[in-house]
């Protein structure tokens, strides 16, 4: 099987238990978009699956996700930043991305803004929340949430969408909970607030179901379509 026949049947694949799970929850699958994270894979891979149809895409590290930007700028792509953001990077990033996942910490989310308007652009973000308490993932953790939205509500070019976790690697059912909570969390803000909070971005290629029963709008799932990373 060619490299194009075979992500072509994965990412079918995954389409399709997408609206099975959807189904499942008693959610219309236009509920829930599909975000295929092509970190250390090829522009020609994300060429091959714009081509069927995706449109959104996930990517980690700086250097190169604005690379694969630069060569495929001919092509009408939303491009999401999933990975940990140093505050330095914060000005190669602004303004680059339809939605950044993971600002977790009111230092990163002022330069953003700083930045943002610099280049005269309106940036959406997410919160990313450690829920997990795992010290080595960012995010931040439950305690911090509110007081981190009240610092970012007051930041022009930041537009507040939702919130985002990535959970201990538990499968299945032991996850649920997390999502449960992050679901919890997003409505007691859009409360707290005032406001109306559009994303979860929450689910793998191991836990995608169970987010969707709990919520999640924005599924990222990349070796289930790609393969192994390179």
């Amino acid at each position: 099987m060619s490299r194009a026949e075979q992500l072509k049947e994965n990412y079918e694949q995954v389409l399709e238990e997408l609206k099975e799970a959807c189904v499942q929850a008693r959610r219309n699958p236009e509920e829930v978009k599909l975000v295929a994270v092509s970190k250390k894979h090829s522009s020609k891979d994300i060429e091959f699956l714009a081509q069927l149809g995706q449109k959104d895409f996930g990517e980690n590290y700086v250097q190169e996700v604005l690379a694969k930007q630069e060569e495929l700028k001919n092509l009408s792509l939303n491009w999401h930043f999933i990975g940990a953001l140093q505050t330095n990077k914060a000005k190669y990033v602004a303004g680059k991305f339809s939605l950044i996942h993971s600002v977790d910490r009111v230092k990163l989310a002022r330069e953003l803004d700083k930045q943002a308007k610099k280049k005269g652009v309106i940036q959406e973000i997410l919160i990313q929340v450690n829920l997990g308490k795992e010290e080595q993932k960012a995010g931040v953790e439950e305690e911090g949430l509110f007081s981190l939205v009240e610092e970012v509500l007051k930041l022009k070019q930041l537009k507040l969408k939702g919130l985002m976790t990535l959970p201990p690697c538990w499968c299945g059912e032991k996850v649920r909970p997390l999502f449960a909570r992050l679901r919890e969390l997003k409505e007691a803000i859009e409360k707290r607030f005032a406001l109306s909070l559009p994303h979860l971005s929450m689910g793998m290629t191991q836990d995608f179901k169970e987010a969707i029963s709990e919520g999640a709008t924005l599924v990222r799932i990349g070796t289930r379509i790609f393969g192994p990373r390179i």
